[in-house]
């Protein structure tokens, strides 16, 4: 049996905590009104963020990658009352939507601070330490985003990175295209690096689970 057959990620939603209603509104807008709804989080990886910050007990988070907000809230979740998520991205297009959701989902919203702009350049410029970070940006600048996260990070913070897998792309030696090589650059360094403790997931198109020790 295909283990990441779309039956097995079935029974696995419909064996883990239900997707709140607003995320599921959210997941409506998302396919009626973006280009590429496949890249929503999703239920199954939502549920493994919020317990990422659950588990760490987090009480600040910077996301790089908004899309159209749906992993931020299911992070945002997780916190206490005061707690933080700042979530970044550098295309303002979506931000009626983005903002429309997180309205919708009252108080888990409103811990939401959005952000227009470079994470590379915002996060070095945001107060106070993070906790977690989850990176879904522009492949072809994750070191950049790890470089300017990096001192942002408390010890023993944890560091998400999506597509890490790239569709499989990561196998290909001769693939050389922006996205794949930064994506492969990343995946070498951080592996290398003995400031982290690294592991990866092969959930959806992958995801690197990366702990600050140093």
């Amino acid at each position: 049996m295909d283990i990441f057959s779309q039956e097995i990620e079935n029974y696995i939603t419909s064996h883990i905590e239900p997707e709140p209603d607003f995320l599921k509104k959210l997941v409506r807008d998302t396919n009626l009104y973006t280009l590429k709804p496949r890249m929503l989080s999703g239920h199954l990886q939502g549920r493994l963020l919020k317990m990422f910050c659950a588990m760490t007990g987090a009480k600040r988070v910077v996301e790089i990658g908004t899309f159209t907000g749906y992993s931020a809230l299911c992070m945002a979740e997780a916190l206490p009352a005061d707690g933080e998520v700042h979530t970044i991205d550098i295309n303002d297009e979506l931000e009626e939507l983005i903002l429309n959701g997180f309205d919708r989902a009252g108080e888990v919203g409103k811990k939401i601070h959005f952000h227009i702009g470079d994470a590379a350049e915002l996060i070095p410029q945001m107060e106070g330490e993070f906790d977690v970070c989850f990176m879904d940006g522009n492949k072809r600048h994750y070191m950049e985003y790890l470089d300017a996260v990096y001192p942002k990070m408390r010890m023993g913070g944890l560091i998400i990175a999506d597509n890490t897998l790239w569709d499989g792309h990561v196998l290909e030696e001769d693939r050389n295209d922006a996205q794949t090589a930064g994506i492969k650059k990343f995946n070498d360094s951080v592996c290398a690096d003995d400031r982290f403790f690294v592991t990866m997931v092969p959930l959806r198109d992958g995801m690197t689970l990366i702990r600050k020790i140093k």
